[in-house]
């Protein structure tokens, strides 16, 4: 009886651990929902952003050589694709020395989105106004 008591009872208790649902851990929900929280219009962007869009419907010249790069979704806050299925261009921020934070992110099937916080948010672009 006392060998069952020391088995069964941490046995018990690693089990029931597993029965945890996302309810219980509001961090594991969040962050397994892949999608943007908005959407923004291509006429609402900032200039450099529709800039860089037309660039990405002209198939070039781009600006930055990762321009084009793969971009992995490692965050997963947008829908999961395939490895290879978005690329990310940067969005021209004026005054900065690099890069800077702003992004188009550009999916095989033209869906963009945009970041203006370096993959933190996404809005979805649409054609609207």
């Amino acid at each position: 009886m006392r060998l069952a008591t020391y088995v069964l009872v941490p046995l018990i208790a690693v089990l029931s651990l597993g029965a945890c649902t996302t309810a219980d851990h509001p961090t594991r929900a969040a962050s397994s929902t892949p999608r943007p929280t908005s959407s923004v219009a291509v006429a609402t962007l900032p200039a450099e952003a529709q800039q860089t869009l037309k660039l990405i419907d002209q198939g070039g010249p781009f600006p930055y050589r990762k321009d084009g790069s793969v971009f992995s979704n490692r965050e997963r806050r947008l829908p999961r694709e395939p490895r290879g299925y978005y690329r990310e261009y940067t969005v021209p921020t004026p005054g900065s020395r690099d890069r800077g934070a702003r992004r188009i992110i550009a999916g095989k099937e033209g869906e963009r989105y945009y970041t203006g916080d370096h993959y933190r948010t996404f809005q979805q672009v649409t054609a609207g106004r």
